[in-house]
């Protein structure tokens, strides 16, 4: 609160899923008969079955409102992905005038490896000399507690509003309901680099 040029980041990576359904409550009458529906893709269907996000919820201030960014994966997450959301978080967060963004995530594997936190170091030392960007105090959490991590319940509420019951969405529609839900700017794709012979 001392530090208005600080900001408080709660990352995660998510994979919403074009075919399972998430939960979901209601009230029905006692004798009504529930149907469910199975959704299966075509087998000839391009669009993959999950789609993998990485989002940013950002507490910048007390009285602030949270803000939400997305960046859809093209794959997987892993440690070069990473890498290049973390510079993407940075350009942003210096963009609004930010100086250092303390950052809760899970301790997945492509978060801490020796990639990432390498990455970490240089770009410290950039921004030390004066280039543009933030600086990120990383703040892992425990081992399998998703629950401490304030996004989380972000990621139910949001499979819960874009969903269908009864129609298989594409992929693009998939992610246009996301981006509107959460009111983001479309980016583009993080995509893993090719690994060079």
């Amino acid at each position: 609160m001392a530090q208005p040029t600080w900001a408080l980041g709660c990352g995660d990576d998510v994979w919403w899923s074009r075919l399972a359904q998430p939960n979901q409550h209601g009230w029905t009458d006692a004798e009504a008969t529930q149907t469910f529906q199975e959704l299966t893709p075509p087998t000839d269907a391009p669009d993959p079955k999950a789609l993998a996000w990485y989002g940013l919820l950002v507490r910048p201030r007390p009285q602030a409102a949270d803000q939400m960014g997305l960046r859809f994966v093209a794959g997987r997450p892993g440690s070069a992905v990473t890498m290049a959301l973390l510079a993407w978080c940075s350009a942003q967060l210096a963009a609004h005038g930010f100086t250092a963004l303390f950052l809760i995530w899970e301790n997945a594997s492509w978060h801490r490896s020796s990639a990432v936190r390498h990455w970490l170091r240089q770009h410290h030392q950039q921004v030390k000399r004066g280039a543009v960007g933030v600086r990120f105090v990383v703040c892992p959490l425990p081992s399998t507690s998703p629950w401490l991590n304030p996004i989380e319940p972000q990621w139910v509420h949001g499979k819960r509003a874009v969903s269908e019951a009864d129609r298989l969405l594409s992929a693009d529609a998939l992610a246009a309901r996301v981006y509107a839900y959460y009111g983001c700017e479309r980016e583009a794709h993080l995509v893993m680099p090719k690994k060079v012979a």
